[in-house]
């Protein structure tokens, strides 16, 4: 473990922040969140675009830049859609955000999936985790969240796509670990 300042959490050697062992509710699910964020980049560090366009679990066509595009549009979804209640279009013309341009590679899609994850933090720190929205399709289209369940949901979407990276990025260069 490793800090950087008195002031500044407490980071892996990877660089990644460690969440806190004893906080109040919110820092614990925003830290944890923050980790799984920072774990799904780790995951694309040192590769290149052709690299992170590698479906290398077959027979599944599930790419690191698919994911990281699709997160982009789950941090989306969540925060500006479902939270906010603002009518933005998707951020891929595919609104699942797995299908792969030929002209996007991978600091691109980190750009934008920062930005999507900038403008969460922005909507959801005036609110209380009891806050709500709601959500805007499906078959539970109209039906109210709270912030808390929002934060606990991406931690899960997250944790599970971070194992699907795990599992990508062993096959490309044989890199493993959390």
């Amino acid at each position: 473990m490793t800090t950087n300042t008195p002031s500044s959490p407490p980071t892996l050697p990877d660089g990644r922040p460690i969440p806190p062992m004893t906080a109040d509710e919110r820092a614990m699910l925003e830290s944890w969140l923050d980790f799984h964020r920072a774990t799904l980049e780790l995951k694309c560090r040192g590769l290149d675009d052709a690299q992170v366009r590698l479906a290398s679990a077959e027979p599944s066509s599930l790419t690191l830049l698919g994911l990281v595009q699709h997160l982009a549009e789950v941090e989306r979804n969540w925060f500006q859609r479902v939270l906010a209640g603002l009518d933005v279009p998707p951020v891929y013309e595919e609104e699942s955000g797995y299908a792969l341009h030929p002209d996007r590679g991978l600091d691109e899609a980190l750009t934008i999936w920062r930005r999507e994850i900038a403008r969460g933090k922005e909507i959801s720190a005036g609110r209380s985790l009891d806050d709500t929205g709601r959500l805007v399709d499906g078959p539970l289209t109209g039906v109210e969240v709270s912030l808390r369940w929002v934060l606990i949901h991406l931690i899960e979407e997250y944790a599970r796509h971070n194992g699907h990276a795990d599992i990508l990025r062993e096959r490309i260069d044989g890199v493993t670990g959390t």
